[in-house]
């Protein structure tokens, strides 16, 4: 096994193709694509300061390491890779990528991170940055903590445990999704998904759970959120708060302690389609209020 210790690589592709190699302490200048298509590689405690480090390689493993910001569309194209105890402050990371594992790392500028990625294990991952894990599958992920806009959108097989994702727009075009003791905060939660599960959760949103088809909810809490399950069908929801308002719901369960206000369009959706097992709701309409003003 060939071994690089406290080098300082600049210019382009400065280790193109590398097949087996440990690098330690050095610095990875200006310079585009130093690893590209390289294999069987581990770095230890380096830098990575320029565009494009590693792409079309396999078999990667990167430790107490951190991307600058300039350091960008860092790994792409890359099979079976893993970063533990970083830092990376560069966007657009992870494109393409087939097998990635994250423990222990901080993304403080992800826009666009982990997009069309396959495969993917995050644990103690802290991310923001909007678009997060677009068009992605096959994800687990434990203890993340995400500030950004419009994540997983287009995700496939998705399973999120003891995580804070403040995010509006997540979980848009999904299927398969479970989140388990999870906080969600952000307008819009969930809309045009399949089979979405929340187990455990907190959430709050504006018109969140709407255009959903299967959507379960077992022992959750939904606060400050209002217009929920707009046009979802097939519900499962077992909320244990009083719930704010709950619009035009298309088929399935809904139960909760109480609702302030429940409102059911029949020339809209059919009410007989939904239960809801509720013994304090406060008003009952069968119009909408901006529709009420337009008449």
């Amino acid at each position: 096994m060939k071994e690089y210790r406290q080098q300082f690589f600049s210019g382009e592709r400065a280790l193109f193709a590398e097949d087996g190699a440990e690098i330690y302490d050095s610095i990875f200048d200006d310079g585009e694509s130093p690893l590209k298509e390289s294999k069987n590689i581990s770095v230890y405690n380096s830098q990575f300061k320029w565009k494009y480090p590693i792409w079309y390689s396999n078999n990667v493993k990167v430790s107490n390491c951190n991307w600058f910001e300039m350091a960008r569309s860092g790994v792409w194209y890359t099979n079976n890779i893993t970063v533990k105890d970083s830092l990376i402050t560069a966007p657009k990371n992870f494109r393409r990528c087939d097998g990635v594992t994250l423990e222990n790392v901080n993304l403080t500028n992800a826009e666009e991170t982990f997009w069309m990625c396959k495969n993917i294990k995050l644990n103690n991952v802290t991310a923001k940055g909007h678009y997060f894990g677009m068009n992605s599958s096959d994800i687990e992920i434990d203890n993340f903590r995400l500030d950004g806009n419009y994540s997983f959108d287009g995700g496939k097989n998705i399973t999120i445990r003891n995580s804070v994702l403040l995010s509006k727009d997540s979980f848009w075009n999904t299927e398969n999704v479970t989140v388990y003791d999870s906080y969600i905060c952000g307008e819009y939660l969930g809309w045009n998904s399949k089979n979405l599960t929340f187990i455990n959760c907190t959430i709050e949103s504006l018109q969140g759970l709407c255009y959903i088809d299967n959507l379960t909810m077992k022992n959750c809490k939904l606060i400050n959120t209002t217009l929920s399950f707009e046009y979802a069908k097939n519900i499962d929801a077992q909320i244990t708060n009083p719930v704010d308002s709950i619009f035009n719901p298309v088929s399935g369960t809904i139960s909760a302690p109480s609702i302030k206000t429940l409102i059911v369009e029949k020339d809209m959706v059919n009410p007989d389609s939904t239960k809801i097992i509720c013994d304090a709701i406060g008003q009952k309409e069968d119009v909408v209020e901006w529709r009420v003003s337009k008449n």
